[in-house]
This record gives C-alpha cells, structure tokens and sequence, in this order.
C-alpha cells in the first residue's frame, strides 16, 4: 500500500511558515553551506522541486524517486499561484484541498473541497505507484493524522516565533521512530520518522 508521508521544512518552535504564509526566514548557511544542501536535495527528493525551478538543479526530465501525487493545502498553493503558477509541480498529480479555490484552476489541479481523509485513504488504496507527498499546511496535517505514515522533517536552525504550526489540529499523541537522520554544515537536519 502507498504511503502518506508528510516532507516539510520546519523551524526549531515548530513553525513550517510565517505568518503571512512565508518560509524566506529558513537560512541555508554560507555559500558553500547551501551547495551542499542544494546538491542533496535533488539527489534525493527531485520531485519536491517545483517544474518551474527543476531547469536550474539541472534534473528538469528527473524520474520522481519518492512521490508521485501530491496532496497540498490552499495556504500552501496560493503563493506558487500568487508568482503565476497554477501547477507548480506538473510533474506529479496534484491535489489542494480548498473550500475556496475554484474547481477549474487548472487542468492538472484536482481541487477537493472536502474529506481529505476519504481522499487520502483512496490514494493510499491505489495499486501501484510511488507514495503520496503530503505538502502542507499545518491544518490539513492535523486533519491527515491518522493516516500520515512518516514524516520526513527539514530542521532549521532558526525560531519563528509565530506562524503556521507544522500540525494545527486536536491533541492526538502519534508516536515515530526515526529511521535515519542526515546533517549540514548549516545546521540542517533532515530527519526520517516512520510511524509505529
């Protein structure tokens, strides 16, 4: 079966956003620090990158390694569609789950405006297939908790102070174990969790 797994980036009081739903707090270290990660990532997540920035990490006709759906929240659509981009991940199938967003965005955007839990179990259902990304926010995580089977987090060494939580929902212990943990110069984790 397909799993749900939930690769965020976060910072060290739990915040995946600012406020006003931005994520250009999250530092990447000096020059030589930010190759570094740069270089890991689409050695290992290509299809976390957008189709409109895979050109520049040189993996523009990359197969997808990890996911091969996307599930994603309006709050973290709207920016992608605030620069111009109504499929910021083409590459993938693309689901937002939004009581506001129109049903005809886009052709390549499935917009679901209710039950993402139903959604969820249905893609983890399908035969074949890489897993399922879930892409944010915080709300759709805690809606998404009981089926989130690992969590891949991006630690960053910075406090927010405020923002949007990595899982906004009701007060449900979930236990992971890690299962493998990778560090930067830049003080960087990326660390894997599956869940028991």
């Amino acid at each position: 079966m397909r799993k749900l797994v939930y690769y965020v980036g976060v910072s060290l009081d739990g915040y995946i956003a600012g406020p006003g739903h931005e994520i250009d707090f999250f530092p990447f270290g000096d020059e030589k620090q930010t190759a570094e990660y740069m270089k890991w990532l689409p050695a290992h997540y290509p299809e976390t990158i957008p189709s409109f920035a895979r050109d520049q990490f040189g993996i523009a006709d990359a197969p997808n390694k990890r996911f091969d759906t996307l599930v994603m929240g309006r709050g973290t659509y709207v920016p992608g569609l605030d620069a111009g981009y109504t499929s910021p991940y083409a590459h993938l199938r693309q689901y937002v789950v939004s009581t506001t967003t129109p049903s005809d965005i886009d052709p390549a955007v499935t917009v679901v405006d209710s039950d993402p839990l139903g959604l969820v179990r249905e893609l983890k259902k399908e035969e074949g297939g890489l897993d399922v990304w879930l892409c944010g926010g915080g709300r759709l995580a805690g809606a998404l908790l009981p089926e989130i089977d690992e969590l891949v987090i991006k630690s960053y060494p910075v406090l927010a102070g405020a923002g949007i939580r990595v899982v906004d929902g009701e007060f449900s212990p979930t236990l992971f174990d890690v299962t493998d943990r990778v560090s930067f110069d830049s003080g960087i984790t990326v660390t894997s969790f599956t869940r028991r």
